[in-house]
């Protein structure tokens, strides 16, 4: 009697073990998963390195980090790419929110932040920022035709 008791305690525990075993792949596929999705957008604004990478898989284009280098360090190139995106985002009649319902910024506004500029909770910083790509459109022109 004491021995069928011994193989009906170690039936249960192989069946909890094969369960919790099963339960722990599942959660380590779930997490991997969000883990990658998140992965591809930076916290504090813009698209990571694989984020761009996942990107170009799915779309076929060929997205290029946001230029944080100073006025003085750009490149014409470099100054058209920030001045374009400075007055495409934020030079627009209408802007999207800046901020939520919570107070804390948008996707939009933190794209800023990818490009080196501080992220905007206001129309009038918003503004700011496309001033500033203004400003470096007219050089980047200035420099271009001056060769």
């Amino acid at each position: 009697m004491a021995k069928s008791a011994k193989k009906k305690t170690a039936k249960k525990s192989v069946k909890k073990a094969g369960k919790t075993t099963a339960k722990k792949k599942t959660t380590k596929k779930a997490t991997k998963k969000k883990a990658s999705k998140k992965a591809k957008k930076d916290p504090k604004g813009g698209l990571t390195a694989a984020g761009r990478k996942a990107f170009a898989e799915k779309d076929g284009s060929h997205l290029k980090p946001g230029v944080t280098k100073t006025m003085s360090e750009m490149t014409p190139a470099e100054m058209r790419r920030k001045g374009s995106w400075a007055v495409r985002f934020y030079g627009r009649a209408k802007l999207p929110p800046l901020v939520d319902s919570e107070g804390r910024p948008t996707r939009h506004a933190l794209s800023a932040h990818a490009w080196g500029e501080p992220v905007p909770k206001t129309v009038t910083a918003a503004r700011r920022i496309a001033a500033k790509g203004e400003r470096l459109l007219a050089r980047y022109r200035k420099t271009k035709d001056r060769a």
